[in-house]
Formats: C-alpha cells, structure tokens, sequence
C-alpha cells in the first residue's frame, strides 16, 4: 500500500510547475463500504439499462440512434421520470428539470413537441444517481451534473487520503478494470488530454467528458453501461488483452483517459 501511495503521487507530481484550480477538499478520511455497495452500483446500473431496452454496442462504434429519452408519456417505458430521476441525484441540475418539466407538461396535453431532455445532456446524472442509490455517500462520490467535476473530488480524494480513498485513478493501460469501477474519455474537440495527470492543472473547470460503469468483466472484455449514449442507457463492450486491460482505440477514435478503481468493499475491513 505505501508502494501504491508513493507511486500515485510521484504521478499527480508530474504537474506540479502548473497551479490548478481550487477543489474542495475534503478534512476527514473517506468511510470504507461494504461489498453490498459495489454490488448494488452494478445491479442499478443493469436494471436501468435493461428498463430501457437493454441496448448494446462494441466500443467505438456509432451509438444507436433514435431518441429514447424522448418517448411520449404514453409510451411502456416512460422515460420522463426516469431521468427526472437522474436529475434528481445532483445538487445543480443547470435548469434541465425546469425546462423539461415544461416541455413534458405540453406533451401531456398537446400544445407542443419539444424533443425531452436533449439538453443539457443527462449521462452525469446518471452515473450520480447510481452510486447515490447503492447508497454510497456525497461524502465518498460527489454527485454532479458534470462529470469532469465529480472526478476531480475523486483524484482529490485519492492525493489526500491514498490509503482509503474510494477511488484511485489509473492510466487505462495500467490497470484492469472490475465491476462499479469508471472508465472515462476527454470529450474535448481541442486540447485533449492525454494523461489523467494533465486535468490536475485545470481541476475546477468543466471539461467535456464521459464516463461509464463497469458492470462485467470477461476474457478478452469489459462490458460498461453508462447514461445518455446514443439517448439512452446503453451497454459497451471494450476488446482487452490478456491480462484484462483495455486495448487502445482504434486510429481516429476518442481513446480512455482514466480508469477510475472502485474500492467499495476492497478496502479493510472488508477486505485485505
């Protein structure tokens, strides 16, 4: 574990000549969960991509289209409240439940047809809300409507506290992800990162991201579900090699940036 430490933060050192933006940080250590937790980040995370339709897609190929998020109230599978839901989790929600709620009252009586919930995008949310229902604590996952923002209080969290923190970042060739773990990509048009290390120097500022659950792993994939891919609760399977790792992307596609480790329930007493 002190290995472990030294290692993460000669690697969050590595930016050390550029001053980044205040986090909140945290004064107390982090509580260690159950496993129930983590096994509930999954089994949440499952069930709403089932209710959704149970979409899959290989890594990097086109999301699938239409617009589920969108369907009329009258529709059997209802999606206004479930991202209502999602929205719900975060403590800014940057007006989408004021706006939709609009836009869902004239649906209901025909005075419009708005496309619901098409903005500000919801997959943040999502991953909050999941991790707020397995009954993981603001303390130890912030929910936030952006996801750059909640990972910077989890990076933070892991140079405060190495030894317990929650989640533990790693450059995606590095590690092999588990179930309730974060796999995540820079979403930016312009100045991509290429290292997790590199969001130390603007962390505070919002940075377009994405970032989905692990909820299975299997020789040669990961599968991952994550909110709002292709409008929708979708399932992704990455190719690995063989020690689990996920494989780099193809030439032209938007690669990993980080892995986040879940440690709810791998952490003492729990676990060793």
């Amino acid at each position: 574990m002190r290995l472990f430490a030294a290692a993460l933060l000669l690697a969050l050192s590595a930016c050390a000549g550029r001053v980044p933006a205040p986090v909140p940080q945290q004064a107390t250590p982090p509580l260690p969960y159950p496993p129930a937790a983590a096994e509930r980040v999954v089994r949440l995370a499952l069930a709403e991509w089932r209710d959704w339709g149970g979409t899959v897609r290989e890594a990097w190929s086109e999301a699938p289209g239409g617009a589920p998020e969108s369907l009329p109230p009258e529709s059997t599978i209802g999606n206004f409240p479930r991202v209502l839901a999602y929205w719900r989790a975060v403590e800014d929600d940057e007006g989408a439940i004021r706006d939709n709620r609009q836009v869902y009252a004239a649906a209901v009586w025909g005075l419009g047809s708005s496309t619901l919930w098409s903005n500000p995008a919801w997959s943040a949310a999502f991953i909050s809300w999941t991790y707020r229902g397995a009954g993981v604590d603001a303390r130890e996952f912030p929910p936030n409507a952006t996801h750059s923002l909640y990972l910077d209080a989890l990076i933070a969290d892991a140079r405060a506290f190495p030894a317990t923190a929650p989640f533990l970042p790693h450059a995606p060739g590095e590690y092999a992800p588990r179930p309730a773990d974060l796999v995540c990509f820079d979403r930016s048009s312009r100045n991509r990162l290429s290292h997790w290390t590199e969001r130390l120097a603007e962390a505070g500022v919002p940075r377009p991201m994405h970032c989905d659950i692990v909820t299975a792993v299997a020789p040669g994939v990961v599968e991952v579900v994550g909110g709002n891919v292709g409008d929708t609760v979708t399932l992704t399977r990455y190719p690995t090699d063989a020690a689990g790792r996920i494989l780099p992307a193809p030439p032209g596609k938007l690669p990993l940036l980080v892995v986040m480790e879940s440690r709810l329930g791998r952490l003492p007493p729990f676990a060793p």
